[in-house]
């Protein structure tokens, strides 16, 4: 399905050339490509990542804030290369990686991708789980609920309404800024560490970062991006107002997360305990005695959110990742009968999340939801350097291919992932 980008509005303002008519028309032509960089970068604030950024707030207060600047830039720059293959190839990821490097690297790829992919999606329902606790619900009717919901929203309905629906989803991650509000931060030394780096030889502190690290720019994230931007049909010309998408969508999402590790400091780590959190809930919890009622209700209302949102999109990058690997029908423009596999692996995927929370021990559970970011840490090199090869291939990319300073973050946010993994499986397997 095409941008529509010109309405008799847009052609009018170019006639006239009257300023006023132009910013409504670049206004207009921009509000028809938001969505896939948008959505894409705040789905990332799922239950895992909420409780990666509670933690951080918890256990250190305001003294990682300075990690999300570089974070959110090379978060902006893996994003932008990802939407630009799919804008100019017209290709998803998956595609692309298949036609250039054959079956067996794009086998490996969705299989261990999808391994990690459904990991998150219980978590995922793990995390609506544990939100509706807090309003007393139990798992047994909101996570069946939920799939039921999610299920039919992306099943029953076209790419531009449910577009809609996930970017009014996002807007309520407001929430967080104002439970931050008020939890009335020492908001003069939150800045100032959000500026100035603070290091440590904490071993905890080292698995923070590598966590908040892991936790913003994962490889599921690529391919759903690509993908949205080749259904929504963005090409060429649009591509600039797609690329200010994606900027958008990263910082908003890097923000959220600001407030989030800002409303855990004011009060978690403030009062000097609780600051081990088994799951995103024990923030809200917590955060009720210090910041108050409507903050404690409003940090569970966006956790809830979160799960929601990233309970529908996961899967659906699941899908277009397997689905694009072995050349099979995708996207949620088309009918059921028409991409039949895309629409059953997403359903298994739903089905399978949900009643993995439903009869799974919560032990279990935690164990399964780390070894998937484990293997995302590990598998998110490989898919970036799949990324940087394709994107700097002139017969695909022509002009449009990475430019050095590009490359150089790229390439250095690949091999710092590389180490902090290898880090993090060392500690791990050495207790």
């Amino acid at each position: 399905m095409g941008v529509r980008l010109s309405p008799s509005m847009i052609q009018a303002a170019i006639r006239r050339r009257s300023p006023f008519a132009l910013i409504g028309a670049r206004l207009i032509a921009f509000l028809a490509v938001l969505g896939p960089g948008f959505i894409t970068a705040n789905v990332d604030n799922d239950p895992g990542g909420i409780l990666t950024y509670s933690q951080a707030g918890a256990q250190f207060g305001y003294t990682l804030l300075w990690t999300l600047i570089p974070t959110t830039i090379a978060l902006i720059v893996v994003q932008e290369m990802a939407a630009r293959m799919g804008a100019i190839t017209g290709k998803g990821l998956s595609d692309l990686i298949r036609e250039e490097f054959g079956l067996r690297a794009t086998f490996f790829t969705m299989v261990v991708l999808g391994l990690a992919d459904f990991g998150n999606i219980v978590a995922e329902f793990a995390g609506l789980a544990s939100g509706m606790a807090i309003f007393g619900v139990t798992k047994y009717i909101v996570v069946p609920l939920g799939a039921a919901l999610v299920w039919g929203v992306v099943v029953r309905g076209r790419y531009k309404p449910v577009e809609r629906i996930l970017i009014i989803a996002s807007l309520i991650y407001f929430a967080y800024p104002i439970s931050a509000f008020l939890a009335k931060p020492n908001w003069d030394r939150a800045i100032k560490q959000t500026f100035i780096p603070t290091f440590s030889s904490n071993p905890a502190y080292l698995a923070v970062i590598v966590g908040l690290i892991g936790t913003t720019i994962t490889p599921w994230m690529q391919f759903y991006l690509q993908a949205s931007v080749v259904e929504k049909g963005v090409d060429a010309r649009h591509y600039g107002l797609c690329r200010l998408d994606v900027i958008l969508g990263c910082i908003f999402t890097d923000v959220i997360a600001f407030f989030i590790v800002i409303a855990c400091g004011a009060t978690i780590y403030k009062a000097g305990g609780h600051t081990e959190l088994t799951q995103a809930a024990d923030a809200a919890v917590a955060l009720r005695p210090f910041a108050g009622k409507f903050a404690y209700l409003l940090f569970a209302v966006g956790l809830i959110n979160a799960s929601l949102l990233s309970a529908a999109i996961l899967p659906l990058a699941t899908s277009y990742n397997i689905c694009e690997g072995l050349g099979f029908e995708s996207g949620i423009d088309k009918r059921f009968s028409e991409a039949p596999i895309f629409y059953w692996l997403y359903s298994l995927l739903i089905g399978g999340g949900a009643a993995s929370v439903l009869l799974i021990p919560n032990r279990l559970q935690i164990k399964l939801i780390l070894y998937s970011q484990v293997v995302n840490g590990m598998l998110l090199p490989f898919v970036l350097v799949y990324m940087l090869l394709l994107v700097n291939r002139p017969r695909l990319m022509g002009a449009f291919k990475n430019k050095r300073w590009q490359n150089a973050i790229a390439w250095a946010t690949a091999a710092i992932m590389i180490v902090l993994s290898c880090m993090f499986v060392y500690n791990q397997v050495m207790g």
